[in-house]
């Protein structure tokens, strides 16, 4: 997705959210220290199914849904569910929150991760991107894209790794691991995912795919408007 496509739907994130654009681009600035060019061809996706694994309690339960997957995309803690059950992971997207270990471990061997940088977590990036093998680092941000800084669209780990998949030409995306609606998650988790299901909800409209993790659902999803 172009930034000036996405930029209206980021101006709504940081409206609903009471971020401040600064901040965003004072963490991409951090990051841009840190990263070089990704060769983005390495994560070419054309013509195949890419399984986009989210961390919800589920996927364990689930998780064998990958194995047929050309290409797995997993978010966060997802990683470490995904090769635990013996499956590689091709892409995993972070925003080092939870288990930057298991980044430094994939950049070592060779894994592209794609390392987010946001308002939050500027520490985190000084103290974990540097210790990252740089040529596997796919940096990113949801503010405008900047040098070797770059932006697919999406907002949460899970939903920007199926922008990334769908701006890698993914013919179809595969859902794995993700639950939208959990008691036990804090306000502010629920509304990021009630987040991630519009932005998913965009997704499939711009791609003309229904997805059938939103299966359901969509009746009651506040669409956003298309570019």
């Amino acid at each position: 997705m172009r930034f000036e496509d996405w930029e209206p739907v980021y101006e709504s994130i940081l409206a609903a959210f009471g971020y401040p654009r600064s901040g965003d681009e004072r963490a991409r600035d951090v990051l841009a220290e840190y990263a070089t060019p990704f060769d983005v061809e390495r994560l070419d996706c054309t013509g195949r199914t890419v399984a986009v694994v989210g961390a919800a309690p589920s996927l364990s339960e689930e998780v064998e849904r990958v194995g047929d997957a050309d290409r797995v995309f997993a978010a966060s803690t997802a990683a470490d569910a995904v090769r635990d059950a013996g499956f590689d992971v091709d892409l995993m997207v972070t925003d080092l929150d939870k288990n930057p270990e298991t980044a430094r471990e994939l950049t070592r061997e060779g894994t592209p991760v794609a390392a987010h940088a946001h308002g939050d977590n500027v520490p985190a990036v000084r103290e974990w991107v540097p210790r990252f093998e740089s040529e596997h680092v796919l940096a990113t941000t949801q503010a405008a894209p900047v040098d070797a800084v770059y932006n697919f669209g999406g907002f949460t780990d899970g939903d920007r790794a199926a922008f990334a998949a769908d701006a890698f030409g993914a013919d179809e995306l595969r859902f794995v691991g993700w639950e939208f609606d959990d008691a036990a998650v804090s306000e502010s988790k629920a509304q990021k995912l009630r987040w991630a299901e519009r932005l998913l909800h965009l997704l499939e409209r711009l791609r003309g795919e229904r997805f059938g993790v939103l299966d359901g659902r969509r009746d009651a999803i506040d669409p956003l408007p298309r570019p």
